[in-house]
């Protein structure tokens, strides 16, 4: 039996070993709830202050908030706090389609003005310009002068390539980075990528190659962002239909999950340009808030903001997803780990899910930590 161990153990070695270098599982570390997107040009020293008094301003402006969307006191309650509190988790200065094309003279001032400005939020970074011919050159040019300016504090700095199309894409990008670095004597930089193309999806070979591109950027890929409308558009889907709920939009957001599975890649869905202004702020809020429930309910933990009064929906249907699940979550898990019944057999994957559930609702605010003894709770998570 020892020689049968001894040879499996030799034919396995080069498997185990791509497995491990794969599959990294959890960072350990917290996924924001959404990201806003600013322009370069309107970013400021008070921008994410700016948007919080904004979105407590369309509270304020409309109380009908809580009717409009059904919501128990405490939660409401809750998400008052947040947009006082932190009311923008990861702001991207967006120096790509938020931005466009600038003479080169006032994209350089803008990069130079943006990076030094301390960070506002817990996550924070840059969107370049995409590697395609066109734009490659300015989007370096551009995260150059940003990491040149950039201040001491860079905790939860990440850069995002958008439109991407090709694994050679990624190990561009890898090299870029690795050269920038040594330039700004700077440790390893993160970076997203961004999903907003079909070749992303499936290259010309039939494979899908969001598997090889964060394969092809390794630890340094964070996370694969969706993007609704450059996505949808380039498949063909009319203006009026485009959503983050459309039949090619879940499909690419199935792949996505599933290239990311045990990674530790964060995936977060997209965004909709259903603005809550004006007469229609109410139909908007149902909307975003419909649209956020949906995400949570398929796995997917992250968003885009793209306006101040979607901040209030935001937090509120993320704080009830939470709340509304985690009196079960907290039994079940209590039953597991041997401290009463729940009426569930939860095998350890269960126990795992359960765990990130409650850990994800004590960092963004829904769950305190005094609802939970939190003893052991990242490890059972399998938080790294």
């Amino acid at each position: 039996m020892d020689d049968l161990m001894t040879e499996l153990d030799r034919r396995l070695a080069a498997a185990d070993a791509a497995l491990t270098a794969d599959y990294r599982g959890d960072r350990g570390v917290r996924q924001p709830v959404h990201t806003v997107y600013v322009p370069a040009d309107r970013y400021g020293e008070q921008t994410v202050a700016d948007w919080g008094a904004q979105a407590r301003k369309a509270l304020e402006e409309h109380p009908e908030f809580v009717k409009v969307l059904d919501l128990p006191d405490d939660v409401y309650d809750r998400v008052r706090g947040k947009l006082e509190r932190e009311p923008v988790e990861d702001l991207r200065i967006d120096f790509e389609d938020g931005y466009g094309n600038r003479p080169d003279e006032e994209e350089d001032a803008a990069a130079i003005a943006a990076a030094r400005i301390a960070p506002q939020s817990p996550y924070y970074g840059l969107r370049i310009k995409s590697l395609e011919a066109p734009t490659r050159r300015r989007g370096i040019r551009t995260l150059d002068l940003f990491l040149e300016n950039l201040g001491g504090n860079r905790d939860g700095f990440v850069i995002t390539l958008p439109k991407v199309t090709s694994v050679e894409q990624v190990e561009a990008m890898v090299y870029a980075l690795e050269t920038l670095e040594a330039k700004h004597d700077l440790q390893p930089l993160p970076f997203e990528i961004q999903v907003e193309t079909p070749q992303a999806i499936l290259g010309s070979d039939g494979t899908a190659l969001i598997a090889r591109m964060l394969k092809a950027g390794g630890s340094r890929v964070t996370g694969l962002h969706y993007g609704t409308y450059d996505y949808s558009a380039s498949l063909g889907v009319a203006a009026a239909y485009q959503s983050m709920e459309h039949p090619v939009a879940d499909h690419a957001k199935d792949v996505m999950q599933l290239a990311a599975a045990g990674t530790g890649v964060f995936v977060s869905d997209g965004s909709t340009n259903v603005l809550p202004v004006g007469d229609a702020i109410h139909d908007a809020w149902r909307l975003h808030f419909r649209l956020v429930r949906r995400s949570l309910a398929r796995g997917i933990y992250q968003g885009w903001d793209m306006h101040p009064a979607q901040l209030p929906t935001r937090f509120a249907a993320t704080y009830l997803f939470y709340r509304e699940g985690f009196d079960q979550a907290a039994l079940r898990l209590r039953a597991y780990l041997g401290h009463g019944e729940s009426g569930y057999l939860d095998e350890p994957a269960t126990a795992v899910a359960l765990a990130g559930f409650v850990l994800r609702g004590i960092e963004c605010g829904a769950i305190d930590t005094t609802e939970f003894d939190t003893t052991g709770l990242a490890k059972l998570a399998r938080r790294a």
